[in-house]
């Protein structure tokens, strides 16, 4: 059973800083490339990093490069998310995906 979950969420300061995990098992995670994405509220689903399944190559959305670093640990079966410099408007529920499958959500909330 493939299970894709995340943790680390919670609330910060604009600013602060929070780092997310995506533990996988049920598949071969170090075959497959892995994204994370966000869904704000009341807006669609929009993808933020991605990272190859060696952890050699990491892709961003615009909006995040510089603030957020994409990274993956194949021996534990986890991605992770570090966030600095967080905004406002990086409030958002934040899903790891990868191998088609998605994970259930960890909320980020940044206000002050």
């Amino acid at each position: 059973q493939v299970q894709l979950v995340e943790s680390g969420g919670g609330l910060a300061q604009p600013g602060g800083s929070l780092r997310l995990s995506c533990a996988a098992s049920g598949f071969t995670f170090s075959s497959y490339a892995m994204s994370w994405a966000r869904q704000a509220p009341g807006k669609g689903l929009e993808w933020v990093s991605g990272i190859w399944s060696d952890g050699s190559d990491t892709y961003y959305l615009d909006s995040v490069k510089g603030r957020f670093t994409i990274s993956r640990d194949n021996a534990k079966n986890t991605l992770y998310l570090q966030m600095n410099s967080l905004k406002p408007e990086d409030t958002a529920v934040y899903y790891c995906n990868g191998a088609g499958y998605w994970g259930q959500g960890t909320q980020v909330t940044v206000s002050s």
